[in-house]
């Protein structure tokens, strides 16, 4: 689905991106970790179109993203879930919703746009419930869910998510990682980056550590979760330290 090779990309003379390379299969949640300031998001953007590469190839869905827009890779699949949800405060949660698939409603005669916008509200109820309110009056956690469920809009094949988990309460992130876990189980495959790493590490099927703008480490995410050095890198401590408030 996606397939990364020696990728190098960062803002006008600072390189962020140091030659990475990884893959994520169809079907899978694979999570990206690591400090901040390691490339992660800008990776995500990359990916995106939002940021040109300066090396190195992207192939998504068997499509070198090259020559793509942003636009051009939404439309073909892949969409993102921004840090800090980045929901347009002034407009309604529907308008929101409608923004999200936005390219699909001009370019694609079939897109059925209430449909997809039934099937996020059987996703995400309370946005049904709040369908007419300003999205800024939300809560912390429904404006994650309405960030999601934006992204969603697209009817993407891939969807990335960038620190869902930020800002929000532990009860709530509970919820947001049971319904990213619902969504591969749907057909959709996510790639997470989290800096909660024992949260994302314990959905995710594979996962990739990065340092630097370089992948350190990766492997499957049973084996990662269960790496000392994988935790003190990222959380300061040992596996054995981590209590449980980082569960879901």
């Amino acid at each position: 689905m996606l397939q990364i090779k020696n990728l190098q990309a960062g803002y006008g003379k600072i390189k962020v991106l140091k030659n990475i390379s990884m893959h994520v299969n169809g079907g899978e949640i694979v999570t990206l970790i690591g400090a901040n300031g390691a490339g992660k998001t800008t990776l995500l953007y990359t990916i995106a179109g939002m940021i040109k590469k300066t090396g190195g190839e992207i192939v998504l869905f068997n499509r070198d993203t090259a020559k793509m827009p942003p636009q051009a890779i939404v439309k073909s699949g892949c969409c993102l879930v921004p840090e800090g949800r980045q929901v347009f405060a002034t407009m309604s949660v529907e308008d929101n919703l409608y923004l999200g698939g936005y390219v699909q409603y001009k370019q694609q005669k079939n897109y059925d746009r209430a449909g997809e916008l039934q099937s996020i509200y059987d996703i995400f109820p309370v946005l049904e419930e709040r369908r007419e309110q300003f999205a800024g009056t939300l809560s912390g956690g429904e404006q994650q869910m309405l960030a999601m469920g934006r992204a969603l809009m697209g009817g993407p094949k891939l969807i990335m998510m960038d620190e869902p988990s930020t800002g929000l309460a532990p009860l709530i992130v509970k919820d947001i990682f049971q319904i990213i876990i619902k969504l591969r189980e749907a057909g959709n495959t996510v790639l997470l980056i989290e800096q909660n790493a024992k949260a994302a590490l314990g959905i995710a099927d594979r996962g990739y550590v990065m340092e630097t703008g370089k992948i350190i480490i990766q492997g499957p995410a049973a084996d990662l979760l269960a790496n000392n050095d994988v935790q003190r890198a990222y959380l300061g401590r040992d596996v054995d330290d981590i209590n449980a408030s980082c569960e879901i």
